[in-house]
């Protein structure tokens, strides 16, 4: 194996959470118990750092169909409405004509937030099924996976380039960022929104580690990537959306000068230490940690005779389920929101997933959705005062 970052052939094992099922692949009925496992593991580059799972399962086996929307939560949309915002506020308020390229644009969620604000805009994205979605929406998207070969077809330069939570998922990493380099404008804007891996290990959130996750970015690491092609990070902002995730301004090499603020996070990653493969062997034994801390919990809650739900179907929570061993035996369903997910059942564990609003409330949720815990706890607040538990398994720092 090769470093997806540098090409570096040696590597530490950071994090070992066994073999997992895809957690994007929801079962239907006559699918469940006949799903693959795969190994899940993160290594460290011994040269450059970059934390990376050693286990791929190809972009075609995971993205040509997906039942994850982004518009189905009011704080993703929230979320990207301000970074569209601050983007044009910042870099393009004064062009009467402007354009933005989102890469893995989903159901257009952030492309429509660029849309009220006059841009020219265009998703590229590989499920058919969500494809057809942002279509109806009024969004122009490409079905396809993106890279330098259909940039090269699509053939515009770009204002801005958008890549929303889609930058550590790419098994082409290299034709991806060359092709950002090369349509880009020179005074472009390149938006990169990733999970940061800093605030994943202070979290212990090592839910969000799964196969579609190749790759788990600091500041230290993404600008190796960068640089290599060319571009750089010029500034830098952590936003609490996802538990704690880099929004990264990256521009053509040498355009703008790096922030302070930029400068001040990349000071205070370096102290922190969250480069170093200790870091990570401290990170293991938090997760052994939060595992007895959650089984316990939830053994207490049956004994007390409790009626369990898991809130949320996101693909994270198959990582936890399956790593903590939650099955039947603790929780009655897992339930959702997201109409795409009816009636399907999760990988591994194989908890039917409902449909929230028709079923009546346990006596406590499980949430998986452990992001959105304001947005949930505000909108349940009925349920709370009739004692109605929200237990989170993984509390954010």
């Amino acid at each position: 194996m090769q470093c997806r970052v540098c090409d570096h052939e040696e590597f530490e094992v950071g994090v070992d959470l066994g073999k997992q099922p895809v957690g994007l692949h929801f079962l239907r009925q006559e699918d469940v118990g006949k799903e693959p496992f795969y190994p899940l593991r993160v290594l460290l580059c011994k040269k450059c750092a970059t934390a990376q799972i050693d286990y791929t399962v190809k972009k075609e086996a995971m993205y040509t169909t997906n039942t994850y929307l982004s518009g189905i939560t009011r704080s993703l949309a929230d979320h990207f409405d301000r970074v569209a915002k601050t983007v044009d506020e910042r870099f393009h308020a004064d062009k009467k004509q402007k354009s933005v390229l989102d890469i893995g644009s989903n159901d257009g969620t952030q492309l429509i937030s660029y849309q009220k604000l006059g841009y020219d805009v265009l998703g590229v994205e590989a499920a058919h099924n969500v494809v057809e979605i942002a279509e109806k929406r009024g969004v122009p998207t490409r079905c396809d996976f993106f890279n330098l070969e259909v940039a090269d077809k699509i053939g515009r330069s770009f204002d801005v380039i958008n890549a929303s939570g889609v930058f550590f998922h790419l098994e082409e990493l290299h034709s991806v960022t060359e092709a950002i380099k090369k349509y880009l404008k020179p005074d472009g804007v390149f938006v990169v929104q990733f999970l940061y891996m800093k605030k994943i290990m202070e979290n212990v959130a090592f839910d969000q580690i799964y196969h579609e996750h190749l790759l788990y970015y600091t500041l230290r690491t993404i600008d190796v990537l960068l640089k290599r092609h060319g571009l750089e990070l010029f500034d830098a902002e952590l936003a609490p959306i996802h538990g704690g995730s880099i929004m990264g301004y990256v521009g053509h090499i040498g355009k703008r000068s790096p922030s302070e603020r930029l400068l001040q996070m990349k000071r205070e990653e370096e102290e922190s230490g969250c480069n170093a493969l200790d870091a990570y062997r401290r990170f293991a034994e938090k997760i052994a940690q939060l595992k007895e801390k959650n089984l316990a919990y939830l053994q207490q809650k049956k004994r007390e005779g409790k009626r369990i739900f898991g809130m949320g179907a996101p693909v994270k929570g198959n990582t936890l389920l399956n790593y903590f061993g939650i099955g039947k035996q603790y929780l009655d369903c897992l339930v959702e929101k997201n109409e795409l997910r009816r009636h399907l059942f999760s990988p591994g564990m194989h908890l039917p997933v409902l449909i929230e609003k028709e079923i009546a409330p346990p006596d406590v949720y499980y949430v998986l959705a452990w992001n959105f815990k304001k947005e949930i706890l505000q909108n349940n607040q009925h349920l709370i005062q009739k004692g109605v538990e929200f237990f989170f398994p993984i509390e954010t720092a």
